[in-house]
């Protein structure tokens, strides 16, 4: 079985750099964290914005753009 998952661009940004940060991979067991590696995995695969020069920007106006549209 396997599901797809529609994210925007800014979220999966946003959750990529959750992801790769290393920031979860101490709280959590390791099923859950190799569930977590997969995702990891299959955003690295789509997204370009993490092999930018202006990287950080680019992370900056997505989490600006979440914040806008969901709030704190």
């Amino acid at each position: 079985m396997s599901i797809q998952i529609e994210l925007a661009d800014d979220e999966a940004l946003v959750l990529f750099e959750l992801l790769s940060s290393g920031k979860l991979d101490n709280d959590i067991e390791a099923p859950e964290r190799n569930a977590l590696w997969v995702l990891e995995s299959l955003l690295e695969k789509q997204l370009v914005a993490p092999f930018s020069k202006n990287y950080s920007e680019l992370l900056e106006q997505a989490r600006s753009s979440l914040l806008a549209r969901y709030g704190a």
